[in-house]
């Protein structure tokens, strides 16, 4: 899926999540589903406006499954927020930039 947001997979898991200096906004994806398109621009706006304080990313899950149920992932799109490679936000489903940024910035 080619959205601008950084690709991760189980292999580049814990370089690019867990070992990353800043917070991750990690979105577990899927390419037949609706609703991770309809948030990929969102978070590609995110990503954009918050460069060099959050990394956004996608991982699929067809293609990365040990992630995935690693973290429980059990609905697309999932958003897990990291922080010094811990899990502190989960969120399901697809939502607002408004809203989305309201639910990060209150961690």
């Amino acid at each position: 899926m080619k959205t601008g947001l950084a690709d991760v997979t189980d292999a580049t898991f814990a370089e690019e999540v867990l070992a990353a200096d800043l917070p991750v906004l990690l979105k577990f994806t899927a390419d037949w589903c609706p609703p991770c398109h309809q948030l990929s621009p969102v978070l590609a706006a995110i990503a954009t406006e918050r460069a060099g304080e959050l990394k956004v990313a996608e991982l699929n899950v067809d293609h990365n499954p040990a992630t995935a149920a690693a973290y429980g992932v059990l609905s697309v799109p999932t958003l897990i927020l990291f922080r010094a490679g811990e899990p502190v936000l989960s969120l399901v489903g697809a939502r607002s930039k408004q809203r989305l940024l309201r639910e990060l910035d209150g961690r």
